[in-house]
């Protein structure tokens, strides 16, 4: 075991895992986090917390990681390159190991000028494969990126994220081949809406013999309406939604989009469990926590494993 932690176990104990998301407060509210983790409790094996996601300031990672932790749930602590130089980075994953963080998301985040604070100033000192690379080296060699020794490694589950909708398409595949030679543990993609572009790009990463070595949980975001599906398909790079799959959420009827975009997701994950080299689903259900138990029952994911640390490791 690398970390400890319940999202490794499972992964290799050869579970099909799901991950959720959780986007933390703007502002200090413990309550407004515990809420959204009484959703999530016992629905999935670890959850993600954002990093001042659309870099819009919120609460901290690593603190709304504790608050989830208290509250039963395994955060997966995201890191992005946009704020941090090396040092605080560094400082960070050490704080972040030493207070019983057990896995790491390694992010590039999204540029400032998107955010509230359009003027502030984009650091990426390091880029996310770098910090891939800082952090398993930290771990596995106990070395800071300076090259000094580390008095007490940190033991963390290393994730990166995949598009693999992304052009040059046919590159997709290569970058995550990047992202595993850097040493990433598992990869979570983009919201996947298109399935047989992804299936191509499943198949690559089996014939390349990727999938045998890192754990891939495919994305799945349910449609809450029709403009959301529009938004993401016209608004959001990288994103590749199906005119068909807009179709059928106008087919659904007044007050039924939001049930038929759940519907859909879960005829996702059920395929996405049959499918070779997916690891298991990350279900990102921001500000829709709610909604994640009856997705995760709807899609047969109950109850979820619980495995000793260490008894399924491959």
């Amino acid at each position: 075991m690398k970390s400890g932690g319940n999202l490794e176990a499972v992964l290799n104990a050869g579970e099909f895992a799901i991950t959720g998301e959780l986007g933390p407060p703007r502002g200090t509210s413990i309550e407004a986090v515990r809420e959204k983790a009484a959703h999530l409790k016992g629905m999935v094996d670890a959850v993600n917390i954002t990093d001042n996601q659309t870099a819009v300031v919120r609460m901290a990672s690593w603190a709304t990681s504790l608050i989830v932790i208290e509250e039963g749930l395994e955060p997966n602590y995201q890191m992005v390159c946009r704020d941090r130089n090396r040092l605080a980075m560094q400082a960070d994953i050490l704080g972040a190991s030493a207070l019983g963080i057990r896995n790491i998301l390694c992010l590039s985040g999204d540029h400032q000028q998107f955010g509230d604070h359009p003027r502030s100033k984009g650091v990426f000192d390091i880029d996310s494969i770098q910090l891939v690379n800082m952090v398993k080296n930290m771990r596995d060699e106990g070395k800071f990126l300076g090259g000094d020794d580390i008095d007490g490694p940190p033991k963390l589950f290393i994730g990166a994220a995949a598009n693999p909708f992304g052009e040059p398409f046919e590159w997709r595949v290569h970058r995550l081949a990047k992202k595993l030679a850097a040493g990433a543990d598992f990869v979570q993609t983009q919201c996947i809406y298109n399935m047989k572009k992804f299936r191509q790009w499943i198949d690559e990463a089996n014939d390349m013999g990727l999938t045998e070595k890192i754990h891939i949980l495919a994305g799945v975001t349910p449609f809450k309406s029709i403009g959301m599906a529009r938004y993401m398909k016209n608004n959001v790079p990288g994103m590749d939604v199906p005119e068909d799959m807009i179709k059928r959420l106008k087919g659904a009827g007044k007050g039924k989009v939001a049930t038929e975009g759940i519907k859909i997701a879960c005829e996702q994950i059920e395929e996405f469990k049959e499918m070779k080299g997916v690891a298991g689903v990350h279900l990102m259900a921001i500000e829709w926590e709610h909604r994640v138990p009856q997705i995760v029952e709807q899609a047969k994911m109950l109850p979820r494993p619980v495995i000793t640390p260490g008894s399924g490791e491959a």
